[in-house]
């Protein structure tokens, strides 16, 4: 599968979509990575348009650092459904997930899994119709020990971004399991200092999961 020129992909998400982007930027001929940031959105932009360069695909990041599911709900209007994307690749729940370790005692923002799950859905069912296609990536947590608390948690966000993936008709890229192949190598604090961000390693691993869920390269015969 290839995307068709004149198409544009939107990416929506937290801190590891976001990536430092200048949220005022839009790629030029001068500055082709203005408001992608340097993370796997990047990279992903990268990749399409060297391996295809006779289609025009345009890629708009709208990830904001911090965010979980009610912030990504609250914008949705505006970030996501005014820019009428073709393509809407949505990578969202690792907050959901750590501000109930980080700041247990902050019940307030914390955000369950069936809110999680509910509201994913919500904005999901709006919006399909809309779309040529859509890209659901579950949260991660570059920590190989499932039974650590924080990733089991994670694990459990996760299976429900699958379900929902099967029930939305989307492509799924399982950024968790990506992860953990490449864990089975290579230490996590190699990858990250806090097992969520990461430099452009992480990245690489993130951009190449979407790019071979997405069809556009083969997947790696070794594991």
């Amino acid at each position: 599968m290839s995307f068709q020129s004149g198409q544009t992909i939107l990416f929506a998400g937290d801190s590891i979509t976001d990536c430092g982007r200048d949220p005022l930027g839009e790629p030029t001929q001068w500055n082709p990575g203005a408001g992608l940031g340097h993370g796997y959105v990047s990279l992903v932009h990268a990749w399409i348009s060297a391996s295809n360069p006779h289609n025009f695909v345009r890629v708009i990041n709208r990830g904001v650092s911090g965010r979980t599911v009610r912030e990504l709900k609250a914008n949705w209007s505006k970030e996501v459904l005014e820019q009428k994307p073709d393509w809407l690749s949505v990578f969202i729940g690792v907050n959901d997930v750590w501000r109930q370790f980080d700041a247990p005692t902050r019940k307030e923002i914390h955000v369950s899994i069936t809110e999680y799950s509910q509201t994913l859905d919500e904005l999901l069912a709006a919006t399909r119709p809309q779309l040529a296609g859509l890209v659901l990536a579950t949260p991660f947590m570059i920590e190989p020990n499932p039974h650590e608390p924080m990733r089991a948690k994670m694990d459990l966000y996760g299976a429900e971004v699958k379900r929902l993936a099967k029930k939305h008709n989307a492509i799924l890229v399982d950024v968790q399991a990506a992860f953990d192949r490449v864990c089975a190598h290579r230490h996590p604090m190699e990858i990250s200092w806090d097992r969520i961000h990461s430099a452009t390693f992480g990245h690489m691993v993130i951009a190449r999961a979407w790019l071979q869920a997405t069809g556009q390269i083969e997947p790696s015969l070794k594991t």
